[in-house]
């Protein structure tokens, strides 16, 4: 099927004249699947979702691309800003959504445009915004600024280019084949991929439900504005309004309830409803599996190494202490996700059946399944993967003196990592990135130690392909949700790496002209300074690794495979088991992350439990808004407290 930039003009469009013809009146998002065989369940989506849908209404076209690229654009400059002072980045995805909406909204009423932006198009702008604000700006904050502070130089920006640009590619055609098995058939939530979806389907409502949605979602969303600039932005109006911030009003109530002794070890209580909300959409047992592990690794693991004098006593932040924790939750994460790709072999086999088919170039394949002819072919997944392994090794090798073989070896273990991460990206909506670098560390410490920018960079390797996996794998939940073609809608992802590329190294490289602004209070680079330290440690070894973290592998490992194995033979309590992808998850971040996922799926789960149809209706529309106001409110109190710095640097005076 071919991806024209400029398909026919959707005649339900919101706007139309026919409202009765609007394909998304009576609507209802498939947010808890389907169910069946594979091809029962694809079959099902394609029928009850695409038909009517994907294949009739404008999604591909210039406008969408073009308005995508300048957000994400515009967007990658918070996030690089952000990732250099916090080791942050907001996902941009719902954040485009509603500014594209509002902007085109904007233009179509004043007349510079003749017809409004349909769902599936902002749904493909918001794919290339997310792509190019999002998943080319995590590699430079991290492990370029590692090596930048490792080395006390910089990388010209030609290397630089082809670095972001081809690591990109790996990551985006990496996911081509675990979209049909983690999407179509094991459905995996992807909660902001859900929050997008309910987003852009509020936006573009017509009928009674939608509209009501549409109310649910602004009104939440206007909440969580005011909660953030509350908590937050207060400061930035004058230092007499500062002590009202909501903020101090937590630190207070940290100091009598939990004092110092427990928020040295990140257990305190932090308001940030995003996290609510997102446990709202994770559900209970994902939220219990956080938590526990939160408690498990900050009120119980820590403790103990601190009192037996493992972890020195001047280590008592979370950076320090996570050095310790990682360990455990990496390895756990790492062995659940291969032991459940293990488990679902036949999934596994049938993502890559399409591969057969092309090699031998049979062409009833678009006869016997309905969706190849609308899925990225595996063919784009080959030529993508070996564009970017070439490109990559050569790269490796006239910079870094990298061999080719350890390039080619890179990739290939990038890939299984990548997989892990997707997956455990869409259980709990977090992308273990650094995690999954840590592993690819630890490999590259034996294959060759006492290298330190090998490490680092055979390690950036997996991280940003598993940052670019993840984030298409999200953007791809939302078109399912909403009918999408995923061919148009991949397209649209790589359309975002120009832009993104083109603006982060950029960007970049008038905000880093070298090392002496990482460190600093102008810069401190968090992500950096922990990508430093690793790389340092890993070129050692595993033998240089304290035993403490060498047995939390061991014991993170075998949890990663009991837990799945036990959820498998007590199909009765699994429902009680906990993930070993949310357990393993809360051991690389603070306590009170786990802690707010679970409030957010009690709330859902009381509110279901008092009003099951309010709840099935407006649970989603809530957490999305949630999410989508605290996004935006984020994004403008950064601008506000930064605008003009960033203004003056990137004009260079």
């Amino acid at each position: 099927m071919s991806t024209t930039i400029n398909p026919p003009a959707d005649p339900g469009a919101p706007g139309s004249n026919d409202a009765r013809r609007d394909p998304y009146a009576d609507y209802d998002l498939p947010v808890e699947g389907f169910r069946g065989t594979p091809e029962e369940i694809e079959r099902q989506w394609f029928e009850k979702c695409y038909t009517g849908r994907g294949d009739t209404i404008a999604q591909l076209t210039w406008r969408a691309v073009v308005m995508g690229s300048l957000l994400g654009g515009i967007l990658s400059l918070t996030n690089i800003y952000i990732g250099l002072k916090a080791g942050w980045a907001f996902g941009v995805a719902i954040t485009a959504c509603i500014l594209s909406y509002a902007i085109w909204t904007g233009i179509f009423k004043i007349g510079l445009a003749k017809t409004r932006m349909t769902i599936l198009e902002n749904n493909c702008m918001q794919s290339t915004a997310s792509s190019a604000g999002y998943s080319t700006g995590g590699t430079l904050v991290s492990a370029f600024a590692a090596y930048i502070m490792l080395n006390d130089a910089t990388l010209p920006m030609p290397v630089m280019f082809g670095w972001v640009f081809f690591l990109a590619v790996l990551g985006v055609t990496m996911a081509v084949p675990m979209k049909r098995q983690m999407i179509n058939t094991e459905q995996l939530r992807f909660p902001s991929g859900i929050a997008a979806a309910e987003t852009l389907r509020a936006l573009h409502a017509t009928g009674d439900k939608g509209v009501r949605a549409a109310r649910a979602l602004g009104v939440s969303g206007t909440l969580a504005m005011l909660s953030q600039f509350w908590s937050d932005g207060l400061r930035l109006v004058s230092a007499r309004l500062e002590a009202l911030q909501l903020s101090n009003w937590v630190a207070r109530l940290n100091e009598i309830t939990l004092g110092p002794l427990w928020a040295g070890r990140t257990v305190q209580l932090v308001w940030d409803p995003i996290f609510i909300a997102a446990g709202m959409l994770v559900g209970l047992r994902v939220g219990l599996s956080i938590f526990a592990g939160s408690v498990a690794c900050w009120m119980v693991f820590v403790p103990v190494l601190q009192s037996q004098g493992i972890i020195p006593p001047d280590e008592t932040g979370f950076r320090q202490l996570v050095q310790w924790t990682l360990w455990g939750g990496t390895s756990c994460m790492v062995t659940s996700g291969i032991f459940a790709v293990f488990l679902q072999w036949k999934s596994a086999a049938r993502a890559f059946k399409s591969l057969g088919g092309m090699l031998s170039r049979k062409s009833a394949a678009s006869a016997e399944d309905p969706l190849a002819g609308i899925e990225t072919p595996m063919s784009w997944f080959l030529a993508g993967q070996g564009i970017a392994l070439v490109a990559l090794a050569v790269l490796a090798h006239f910079t870094f003196r990298m061999p080719y073989w350890q390039s080619a070896l890179a990739v290939v273990l990038t890939f299984a990592l990548a997989l892990v991460a997707c997956r455990v990206t869409g259980e709990t909506d977090t992308t273990p990135v650094g995690a999954m670098g840590k592993i690819m560390q630890l490999t590259f410490g034996a294959v060759s130690p006492g290298d330190v920018n090998i490490n680092l960079m055979s390690a950036n390797i997996t991280a940003a392909a598993a940052t670019s996996s993840a984030d298409l794998l999200t953007d791809l939940k939302s078109g399912y949700l909403l009918g999408a073609h995923p061919r148009k809608q991949f397209i649209a992802q790589f359309a975002g790496i120009f832009m993104g590329t083109l603006v982060t190294v950029s960007a970049f490289r008038i905000l880093v002209p070298d090392a002496s602004v990482l460190g600093t209070d102008q810069f401190p680079a968090p992500a950096a300074q922990t990508w430093k330290g690793v790389a340092e440690a890993m070129a050692l070894g595993l033998s240089h690794l304290h035993p403490a973290k060498v047995w939390s592998i061991a014991i993170g490992g075998l949890a990663g495979i009991l837990l799945p194995l036990a959820s498998r033979i007590f199909k009765k309590q699994a429902k009680w088991i906990p993930s070993a992808a949310g357990f393993g998850l809360a051991w690389v971040f603070q306590w009170f992350y786990g802690f707010l996922f679970l409030l957010g799926a009690v709330v859902a789960l009381i509110w279901t439990k008092r009003n099951r149809p309010q709840a099935e209706e407006f649970i989603f529309p809530v957490a999305s808004g949630v999410i989508a106001g605290g996004a935006l409110m984020g994004v403008v109190l950064v601008f506000w407290e930064n605008g003009r710095e960033m203004l003056r640097q990137l004009l260079g005076f």
